[in-house]
Parts: C-alpha cells; sequence; structure tokens
C-alpha cells in the first residue's frame, strides 16, 4: 500500500455521530468534517468501545476492550504499560505527536508519543475517585442537581477555558505543520484533540445564532414505554426531573450545536493552512470523537450509556489513495483503530498484536472489505449499578445488563431506540443469534466482578471508601493552567462550593 507523507488524526470530544451534517443532520453545520468526508471514506456504523472519556481514550490507543485491559473508568485510565499504536510507530522511526486532551493518567508515563503539546490529563492525577463507589454499590445522587446545572443553567451564550484551549490547540496544530510541512524518512503522525464539543454547553453568540431555539430539534418522545432499571438508576443519580422542559431541551439542543461548530471552525482552520501549504494531496486524514452525546435523549443527559446517542461516534478517513465520498457501511469500533493507523503510514504490527480484536479498515477506504461483522461494546463506570455490553450485527442490537433484564432493538425499523423487543418472538430471536457472540468475547457476569473488585482496590489507595465518597464530583476537567477552581467556578454558582 502506498503511504502518505503525514498523518493528522482529528479527535473530538462528546460529539455523537448523527450530529453532522454529512452524517444526515438536518440543522447542525459542519462543513470542514464535511469536507473531510468528501475526500475520504465515511463510517456510518462506528462506535466507541466504553462511552466515557477514560476508557473510549485507552481502547483507542491500544485497540483493547477494557476488560482486556483494566482500564475501567475515569479513575483508572492508560498508563503506557500496554502498547499502543504510538509506541509501534514511534518505536519504528515515526515523528508521533499529540496536542491536546488525552486523558492519560500522566505525562510521566511513556504512552508511546514523541512528544505532548498542551497534554490534559487525570485532574491531580487522581481523577473522578467519587466514581469509585459503584465497586461498592454505594454511588450517591450529585450533589445539588450538578448534572441539571451543567446542562441546563450553563448551556447559554458565553465562553468557557474550553474554547481558548481549542485555539491554543489549532495554534499548535498549524505550528506542527510548517514544521513537518517537508518529507521525512518515516511519515509523522499528528494527533489533534480538540475538547469541545463537552459540557458546559456555554458557546460564543455567533454559533448561538446559527441555532434559534425554536427551530430546535426535540430528542425523539419516549412516550409510555416503560424505563429500564439502568436508565431509571441513572436518572436518579444525577437528579433528573421526572419530565425534561421542552424549552430546556430546545436551548440545551442549541448551545451543543454551537460548540459542534466551534469545534468545526477549529478543525477548518488547520484544514486551511494545510491547503495554504500545499499538503492536502500529501496527507491522510482521520476524524472521529471518543464518544458520543445524549443531550436528552432517552431522557438522559451525558454519556455512559449503551444507546446509539451515546456510543455512536463519527469516523471518517480521507486522503491520497482512500476512495472519495465513499460510504462505508462495515460495523466498525476504535479497536480498529491500531491496525488501520500502522498501516497507513507503512509500519508493522509485532507478534504481540496478532490477538488484537479490530482490523485494519484499509480496505473498506478502497470500497472493498466492507464485511458483515458484529461490533462490541461495554461499560463499567460511573452511573451504572452493573456492567452493561453492546453487541450488533446488521440491523440487530442487543443490549446486555447483569442482574437487569436485557435489551433489544431493530435499529432498521426503530433507530431512535424507543421498542424493546425483549421478551417478543422476535427480541428471543435476535438474543438468540447476538448472545454467543457476546460470551465468545467476554463472560459479563466475570467481568462486572472483576471491575468493582478493581475500583474497590483503587479506592484504598486513595483511603478507602470514606475518603472517596468526600472527594468533589468532577463535571469536567479542567485544561492546561486552569485551576479547577477556576474552572468550575460557573458550575459552583449555580450548584454550590461542593463541586
Amino acid at each position: 500500500m502506498p503511504t502518505a507523507k503525514r498523518l493528522v488524526i482529528f479527535v473530538s470530544d462528546n460529539h455523537s455521530r448523527a450530529v453532522a451534517a454529512c452524517y444526515g443532520h438536518p440543522v447542525v453545520k459542519t462543513p470542514h468534517i464535511d469536507e473531510i468526508a468528501r475526500r475520504g471514506t465515511r463510517f456510518a456504523n462506528a462506535y466507541t468501545i466504553s462511552p466515557l472519556c477514560c476508557p473510549a481514550r485507552a481502547a483507542m490507543a491500544t485497540g483493547r476492550f477494557p476488560h482486556q485491559t483494566s482500564y475501567w473508568d475515569n479513575v483508572m485510565a492508560y498508563d503506557g504499560s500496554i502498547p499502543s499504536w504510538m509506541h509501534r510507530l514511534r518505536d519504528q522511526g515515526h515523528h508521533v505527536t499529540a496536542i491536546g486532551k488525552l486523558h492519560f493518567r500522566s505525562s510521566d508515563d511513556d504512552n508511546g508519543l514523541t512528544e505532548e503539546i498542551l497534554p490534559m490529563h487525570l485532574h491531580e492525577g487522581k481523577g473522578a475517585l467519587k466514581g469509585l463507589l459503584r465497586g461498592f454499590d454505594a454511588e450517591k445522587p450529585k450533589d445539588s442537581g450538578v448534572m441539571m446545572a451543567l446542562y441546563n443553567d450553563l448551556s447559554k451564550e458565553g465562553e468557557t477555558h474550553y474554547q481558548e484551549y481549542d485555539r491554543q490547540i489549532t495554534e499548535q496544530a498549524i505550528a506542527w505543520l510548517h514544521q513537518h510541512q517537508t518529507e521525512e524518512e518515516k511519515p509523522p503522525v499528528l494527533i489533534v484533540s480538540y475538547i469541545s464539543p463537552h459540557p458546559p454547553f456555554t458557546v460564543a453568540k455567533r454559533f448561538l445564532d446559527m441555532y434559534p431555539e425554536s427551530a430546535m430539534p426535540l430528542p425523539p418522545d419516549l412516550g409510555d414505554a416503560p424505563i429500564h432499571p439502568s436508565v431509571a438508576h441513572m436518572r436518579k443519580l444525577d437528579l433528573m426531573p421526572p419530565t425534561l422542559d421542552p424549552a430546556v431541551l430546545r436551548r440545551i439542543a442549541a448551545s451543543y450545536f454551537g460548540l459542534i461548530t466551534h469545534m468545526d471552525e477549529q478543525i477548518g482552520r488547520v484544514l486551511e493552512e494545510m491547503e495554504v501549504l500545499n499538503l492536502f494531496e500529501s496527507t491522510r486524514m482521520i476524524y472521529t470523537s471518543d464518544h458520543g452525546e445524549l443531550f436528552g435523549a432517552q431522557g438522559l443527559f451525558g454519556k455512559r450509556s449503551l444507546f446509539e446517542g451515546s456510543s455512536g461516534v463519527p469516523l471518517i478517513i480521507a486522503g491520497p489513495d482512500i476512495q472519495q465520498g465513499h460510504v462505508s457501511q462495515q460495523l466498525v469500533s476504535h479497536v480498529d483503530l491500531f491496525p488501520t493507523i500502522v498501516e497507513m503510514t507503512g509500519g508493522q504490527l509485532l507478534q504481540e498484536d496478532a490477538d488484537l480484536p479490530g482490523q485494519s479498515l484499509w480496505g473498506a477506504t478502497q470500497g472493498i472489505d466492507d464485511l458483515d461483522r458484529p461490533v462490541f461494546g461495554e461499560y463499567h463506570a460511573q452511573g451504572s449499578l452493573s456492567a452493561s455490553y453492546l453487541m450488533r450485527q446488521g440491523d440487530a442490537k442487543m443490549m446486555v445488563h447483569v442482574d437487569m433484564p436485557t435489551q433489544v432493538f431493530d435499529l432498521k425499523a426503530d433507530p431512535d431506540e424507543l421498542h424493546d423487543l425483549h421478551g417478543t418472538p422476535g427480541g428471543d430471536a435476535i438474543e438468540k443469534q447476538l448472545m454467543p457472540k457476546l460470551l465468545a468475547i467476554c463472560d459479563p457476569v466475570v467481568e462486572d466482578a472483576r471491575a468493582k473488585a478493581a475500583q474497590r482496590a483503587k479506592a484504598e489507595v486513595f483511603g478507602g471508601r470514606e475518603a472517596v465518597g468526600q472527594e468533589a464530583f468532577i463535571a469536567f476537567t479542567p485544561p492546561p493552567g486552569v485551576s479547577a477552581k477556576e474552572a468550575w467556578a460557573s458550575l459552583a454558582a449555580v450548584s454550590g462550593p461542593s463541586t
């Protein structure tokens, strides 16, 4: 396979697959992400491995599932001890740079990067310690309705430290392009990792003006469908009201969409510089996000669930030798990035990579190898009473919850996942088809127990259950150079000082 002269990987935070123009959204403006799609292959059915920042990003780096690596949550984050694709390429002579959010344990670890610029890692090197209470089945509702404050009160006009951080990332990415515009012996790789559109959804007026609240779509109406116990548990912890005000949901949508367009504009600035430097024809690109965002769908805010809005992510691969304007229907996930990136840059996998669960997507970018294969995901972190697992093949989707009913959906007939087929003949057929595939990957009960045991053990490192229970709830990680007090000031103003 011919290799390009460089690879640029754009990563956003919290961008749901469906919420981009090139994925068919009727409102959201993403012209620069759309341009990447026009220049390459868009994967219509891409998934995060685990819908939370740290386990998702660990899977993106290692190409392995959380139950294989024990990077379970936003405390047990990637620490460099398991080889990443970055290790492979750097050790084979490639210059590998990351600019922006990584959300690994620390820059003091060898994460496989030649250099880290403006990195964001675990807050204070500890992360969201309060989430470890999950291991004791002892998570409590968030202080002072902080989740509603984060989404309701802070979805508004203004700016947070996050947007300034995004602009700093863009400036550093442009500087990198100038430094690496000439051909090198091995293609260099750049990760441009933005924090947007992560909440709080506070965004500049010029972006909000693009999205009049009255024109914003509402989440699908749940009607009289029964609430699954996993959803009820998360709603209880988030102190969510029984019903969500449509006006509030429209305002949240407008603010979220505005942040997506802000992030898209930052990508556009990097693309414009690539064009100025005549790098388009020699540079391959990837765009993806670590996980999605529900912003009211299923009666939930945030991620932390395996519904499509949370687990579905955009994935686009573009550049020289890649089929332009192609849409691949193959079910893919972030574990496919490890072999894909190594192949795209002319690197070599090692013998110890033979058991990686993913596969290279290079063939799919050529319009071939569009395989009918299943996709898997799992979740073991904050907001969940027990582990949940996703298994999908074709349009059949199953979500297994330990000690709770399984959920089953036909995504062709029910893309919004409003009609659970569990206990029906159609649902039984899907479970019969997908359950053996799930059990071939892992034992749900065993891995749930392992994750909770690890969370209890990690709590002991920080003083035990009582001590971690006294920790602040971390709604969002401060960017580099910003104190937690500064970053959380707006949230504390509406929800009390305990955050």
